[in-house]
């Protein structure tokens, strides 16, 4: 028996994963068509009742285009929904950052539902800070569009900050390292070695009392009878050291950054 022509009616909007039914008109065997954003099925059907779309196909959110074609062809369209969020990507930047930085911290989550489809509907996202020593601190902040985010501002202590972001039954943690930030309150301190005079720091800090890392710069300025010198050196187990020839009264200064530390006044060698 030869097929007559179909038309569909599909509902406007199903949700991703759902199975449902497409009613069709006409009668006899037709092939089914099913195009989507990421798959296309085809097969065989009856006309005149109802053709059903199985869950697995229709997985991937967007527009859909459902066709038959017996003597004639006809289509319709529909378009799959996100279902509810339950993943995240979670991104958080830096992974290193200075201690006591205002809005230092950018932490980003994209809302996913279970086909990995983004969800853009309103919604909300759990944010949590878990630092070394202290207590959580937690807050929710809408998403739009797929996406929420936050900006921190660091914590006064360095040391490991967690970072994390829920949503539904699901959650992602990262780490933030935070590190001292700019040396604070330098000082400098002598010594004679025979006709070398030795400088030192007092132990490097930040201005919250954490010690600046090994490698941070300390320069060492010397202004003499034969002019002004200058010497770079790295802090090593919290210090910065240097040995300095001096000719006649001399005046010496350290600088680290924008920051500098108290002058010392010393005569030539003994």
């Amino acid at each position: 028996m030869s097929a007559s022509a179909a038309d569909l009616r599909a509902p406007a909007q199903v949700a991703a994963g759902g199975g449902f039914t497409i009613a069709s008109s006409g009668s006899g065997e037709a092939t089914f068509y099913l195009i989507g954003p990421a798959q296309v099925s085809k097969r065989k059907v009856q006309l005149g009742g109802d053709i059903a779309v199985q869950g697995d196909e229709i997985e991937h959110a967007g527009r859909y285009t459902a066709i038959v074609c017996a003597s004639e062809c006809s289509s319709t369209h529909f378009f799959v929904h996100p279902v509810e969020a339950s993943r995240l990507s979670f991104l958080v930047h830096p992974s290193r950052v200075p201690v006591s930085q205002p809005n230092a911290i950018s932490a980003v989550a994209f809302v996913f539902d279970k086909f990995y489809n983004l969800v853009t509907g309103p919604g909300s996202v759990d944010f949590k800070v878990i630092p070394k020593d202290g207590h959580e601190i937690s807050a929710s902040r809408p998403s739009e569009n797929g996406v929420a985010w936050v900006r921190l501002t660091s914590a006064r202590q360095e040391g490991p900050t967690k970072i994390g972001a829920s949503v539904g039954k699901t959650s992602e943690l990262r780490v933030v390292q935070q590190v001292a930030s700019e040396a604070c309150n330098l000082r400098i301190k002598s010594s004679w070695t025979g006709k070398q005079l030795r400088v030192e720091t007092d132990p490097v800090k930040d201005c919250s009392g954490n010690k600046v890392p090994d490698g941070t710069v300390i320069s060492f300025t010397t202004v003499d009878t034969k002019g002004k010198t200058t010497v770079d050196a790295p802090v090593k187990r919290g210090i910065a050291k240097v040995e300095i020839p001096v000719s006649g009264n001399a005046r010496i200064t350290a600088a680290s950054g924008v920051v500098t530390g108290n002058e010392l006044r010393v005569g030539g060698g003994q």
